[in-house]
């Protein structure tokens, strides 16, 4: 069964530290680019940072940089987002999903997770 299942998710204060998984299963998780995105109610799906299949390259969100870190494991078929420095607008549902290639555009991921909840108190 292709799924992707996040998990790490939880209530911090601001300036407080997060680390999100994603454990993938059903494919050839060193095949594939991924990524991670944010969604609040009511707004768009927002790119958060992304990884190549070999963990060489990544790319992130100007709002992100220099406070997430993407990295994979591909021996564990699994994704990271290390959140540092927390702000109360990181707050949101955070989803992870598959693409092709370092791309940036949700419509360019073809395979969701379910999302994990995040939410910064400040």
């Amino acid at each position: 069964q292709v799924q992707l299942v996040e998990s790490g998710g939880g209530l911090v204060q601001a300036g407080s530290s997060l680390r999100l998984s994603c454990a993938v299963s059903g494919f050839t998780f060193s095949s594939f680019a991924m990524g991670w995105f944010r969604q609040v109610r009511g707004k768009e799906r927002e790119f958060v940072a992304a990884i190549s299949w070999s963990g060489g390259s990544t790319q992130y969100a100007d709002s992100v940089k220099g406070r997430f870190t993407i990295s994979r494991d591909n021996a564990k078929s699994t994704v990271y987002l290390q959140m540092n420095s927390l702000k109360a607008e990181d707050t949101a549902v955070y989803y992870c999903a598959r693409a092709w290639g370092l791309v940036t555009r949700p419509e360019d991921y073809d395979l969701w997770g379910q999302g994990t909840q995040v939410t910064v108190s400040s």
